[in-house]
């Protein structure tokens, strides 16, 4: 599964574009945010990507869950966003 990582400056609607790009290839994708900032824009990127693929008859469901990852040598709790086809 592809996985996109998302941070407080990221563009929504770019992250959008990407999230929906992936979900007409594969039908899911992982997106990952550290912060309250970067889940804040992950969260309206794939509000965003729901938008752009209903006219095309698709629907999204979002599965959250925590991941450890590391940044920078040390492990941080990521919220990991599941997206895929209803």
């Amino acid at each position: 599964m592809e996985v996109l990582k998302v941070s407080a400056k990221s563009v929504p609607n770019s992250v959008a574009g990407a999230i929906a790009g992936v979900i007409r290839e594969s039908g899911s994708v992982e997106v990952q945010a550290v912060g309250a900032g970067a889940t804040n824009q992950a969260v309206k990127a794939i509000a965003i990507a729901r938008g752009y693929l209903a006219p095309a008859g698709v629907d999204l469901v979002c599965v959250p869950t925590f991941g450890n990852i590391v940044i920078n040598d040390e492990e941080r709790t990521a919220i990991r966003l599941i997206v895929e086809r209803k």
